[in-house]
């Protein structure tokens, strides 16, 4: 669809229109690259004293579960190998 020249209002700037929208898809688009609150950071020093007393993954995994923590074993084991 081609844009009408006559419906264009005269104080229309596309340049600065095109700067306006590059500079919020840039905000947009922005990483944040700070570090990710996992699910399993809220029970740290349960998970710690389990493991600490003979506890697997797959034991702890089922531990969260019958907390209605929702998480898979592999999040789990990896939770483990980072913090445990």
């Amino acid at each position: 669809m081609k844009p009408n020249p006559k419906k264009v209002p005269l104080d229309f700037d596309p340049v600065a229109e095109v700067s306006r929208l590059k500079a919020q898809t840039k905000a947009i688009r922005k990483r944040n690259y700070s570090q990710r609150k996992s699910a399993l950071d809220n029970y740290h020093g349960e998970i710690i004293i389990l493991l600490a007393n003979g506890a697997t993954a797959t034991e702890v995994h089922r531990w969260l579960r019958e907390l209605e923590v929702k998480v898979s074993l592999s999040t789990v084991t990896r939770w483990i190998k980072k913090h445990g």
